[in-house]
């Protein structure tokens, strides 16, 4: 499902007065003259973000691409209800790689589960953009072994960053690790639990698209 925010200049005005940031500053953010923003917001030029100045802005600013008239992509199809009164939330026939990575293409339904409302409601979870998938490798063991089912909150990514575990997008390939706020504006950690794996330091927020929380594991007994 893919939706748009309508006005996002007059939503992205209103983001920097409130936060206390001008134009100028923004747009050198951005590496763009120090004109660039006003005249986006002020004359509608240029018509639109380009892709690569939307993710920066949404990553220094801690909002959601969605917000700045980029496209709202959810893990999966919105959960649904399944009398008497339970969730069915969809179960994506893709893994997210806790080792080395691989690459996705598309993201196909392969069933649903029924959850108790109740219970998703006290995870703090927002039923709508819930999706589970299945977790590959093993850079985030012990917290997360391979095969693990995990239950993912599309609608608590960057907008509402804070330390923990993440589905996320880096160089095209989709992982689940571990996300550490760095000193700075806009710079993360990404953290392999497993200490044999890779973790990256001090990243630009905009290198990476945090697709939604790890908000529950389900394992299976062997």
């Amino acid at each position: 499902m893919i939706d748009h925010v309508p006005d996002p200049r007059a939503a992205l005005d209103r983001l920097l007065t409130d936060k206390g940031i001008d134009y100028a500053r923004l747009s050198q953010v951005i590496g763009r003259n120090p004109a660039y923003i006003q005249q986006y917001i002020k004359r509608g030029s240029p018509r639109r973000l380009a892709e690569q100045d939307r993710t920066r802005i949404a990553a220094y600013l801690g909002v959601s691409e969605a917000l700045l008239g980029g496209p709202v992509q959810r893990v999966a199809t919105p959960a649904r209800m399944r009398g008497p009164g339970m969730i069915l939330v969809p179960k994506l026939a893709i893994g997210a790689s806790a080792g080395a990575g691989a690459s996705v293409e598309s993201e196909p339904v392969e069933g649903e589960v029924a959850f108790d409302p109740k219970w998703l409601r006290d995870l703090g979870a927002d039923p709508r953009a819930l999706s589970i998938i299945r977790v590959e490798g093993d850079s985030m063991a012990p917290t997360l072994n391979d095969g693990d089912d995990i239950l993912v909150d599309g609608g608590d990514a960057a907008a509402r960053l804070r330390d923990g575990i993440y589905v996320l997008r880096m160089d095209d390939v989709l992982m689940v690790k571990r996300i550490a706020r760095a000193p700075g504006p806009g710079r993360i950690s990404v953290i392999s639990d497993n200490p044999h794996y890779r973790s990256w330091d001090d990243l630009p927020m905009t290198s990476v698209q945090l697709v939604g929380r790890v908000v529950w594991t389900g394992r299976r007994v062997r």
